[in-house]
């Protein structure tokens, strides 16, 4: 896949067949619509593309509720890599291009600079600023493209998975069901940063993630079986991970703790990736740090076992 930042300089592309989008977490939904675009594609004999926004359109417009990302723009990048797509354009959504209806969006982005053939897109999907509160339909992008020299084509309805929905599993601890209909682990990536050490006098010393976005959604609070990867590595690490505020230590602050299996050495200021599997537990106070330690040993143990049955899954 070739990515390509749409800006000033950008020279004219050539005809494609295109998509557009968020594509947050880069679900089952999303890639059944990349099938769709890429059989198209094929069909014509032209690249396939999937254009993309570098940040939520309703960050930018001022919007009184912005969800939050399940994947940050490189996440979505290299998720969208294992695709196959021949090209994927990230548009910096700005407030200029926030102003643009989706005639002008159509006319001056998707076909003078993009030069997009063939558009496809939800019957519910919706671009482009409104005017006196107008929300364009499907036939109207239709109309505009006869006009451009742009064929607008429906995709089939995606069924039940949305990314709407998938937030909804995370905040309520539900990572299978999110894994499942992700279609992938579920992430969270970010550097480690000094914590409070209250793990390393349990036995059980932590890795504490401060994610790079801080828009990023963080799943439940709880304990689950984990996959950590050190940006030094390609090794994925069993862990078990930790999402809340210690209560048994009274502690005021969210955090996401990370205890590597079997690791020894330092882990400050490294960037590390922690990939969800399963939820083991709720988070809970214990009536001393001795019966916490016990928990967690046996949570490393039921960890481990989960983890290796994943393996012997694959």
């Amino acid at each position: 896949m070739k990515t390509i930042y749409f800006n000033e300089s950008l020279s004219e592309m050539g005809p494609c067949v295109a998509t557009i989008g968020m594509f947050d977490g880069v679900h089952r939904g999303h890639r059944f619509v990349i099938s769709c675009l890429q059989q198209e594609a094929e069909q014509q004999g032209l690249p396939s593309c999937v254009i993309t926004f570098d940040r939520h359109p309703k960050a930018v417009v001022g919007a009184s509720f912005v969800p939050q990302a399940l994947s940050t723009l490189d996440e979505k990048l290299v998720l969208l890599s294992q695709t196959d797509i021949d090209l994927c354009v990230v548009l910096p959504f700005t407030s200029d291009m926030a102003q643009l209806t989706a005639h002008d969006f159509m006319q001056q982005v998707l076909k003078q600079r993009l030069g997009v053939r063939t558009l496809l897109t939800g019957y519910d999907n919706h671009f482009g600023h409104r005017i006196a509160g107008h929300k364009e339909s499907f036939e109207d992008y239709q109309r505009y493209g006869q006009k451009l020299g742009i064929e607008v084509k429906g995709l089939p309805a995606e069924g039940e998975i949305n990314s709407s929905l998938i937030r909804q599993m995370l905040r309520e601890g539900r990572i299978d069901e999110a894994n499942k209909a992700l279609g992938h682990p579920y992430t969270v990536s970010g550097t480690v940063v000094s914590g409070e050490h209250i793990g390393t006098h349990l036995g059980f010393p932590t890795a504490n993630l401060q994610p790079d976005d801080p828009n990023k959604l963080i799943p439940a609070d709880g304990v689950y079986a984990v996959k950590a990867r050190l940006e030094d590595s390609l090794e994925q690490k069993h862990a078990i991970a930790n999402i809340g505020q210690r209560p048994t230590f009274n502690g005021k602050q969210t955090t996401l703790e990370t205890h590597i299996l079997r690791h020894d050495g330092k882990l400050y200021g490294q960037y590390m990736t922690v990939s969800f599997i399963h939820r083991l537990r709720d988070e809970q106070r214990f009536d001393s740090p001795e019966a916490l330690a016990a928990q967690l040993r046996q949570d490393a143990e039921t960890a481990e076992n989960l983890l290796n049955q994943e393996i012997d899954k694959v």
